[in-house]
């Protein structure tokens, strides 16, 4: 009986060890979300902020439903992100003007590697983004 005692805590040792550093791994800080590849977004030290390319997406979308389930509106202010939940408030800075503006995340993508937003039309326009361009990401609420 002894030897099973003993048996049996040699082993539990180390499956204890184990399982502890398998739960401190995974607890561990993660980003809050990541997406396009290295040479064009840059991780910050806050998880709130994203750096990268930005796009729009327009006439293709308008009166389509979105991921979300609402019509997509080309004229109204919102985007599409892989992983925000949707109804995130985001400003967007386009950081050639520094003009920025604030969307509501309604979608999901953008789908070209690389890319960490698609804004509506209307947001684009705003802040001068109709083509593709290096944006700053800033969680609101």
């Amino acid at each position: 009986m002894k030897i099973i005692q003993s048996f049996n805590h040699s082993i539990t040792q180390p499956l204890n060890l184990l399982l502890a550093v398998l739960l401190f791994t995974c607890c561990a800080s993660i980003p809050l979300y990541r997406s396009g590849d290295k040479s064009t977004t840059t991780n910050t030290t806050s998880a709130n902020t994203e750096f990268g390319l930005g796009s729009f997406y327009g006439k293709e979308f308008h009166g389509k439903k979105t991921a979300s389930g609402e019509i997509f509106d080309m004229y109204a202010l919102t985007a599409a992100h892989r992983t925000l939940p949707f109804g995130t408030l985001v400003r967007v800075t386009n950081l050639k003007n520094n003009k920025s503006i604030i969307v509501r995340i309604n979608d999901r993508g953008p789908w070209i590697p690389g890319r960490i937003i698609d804004l509506s039309y209307q947001a684009a326009k705003e802040i001068d983004l109709l083509s593709v361009g290096k944006v700053k990401l800033e969680i609101v609420k």
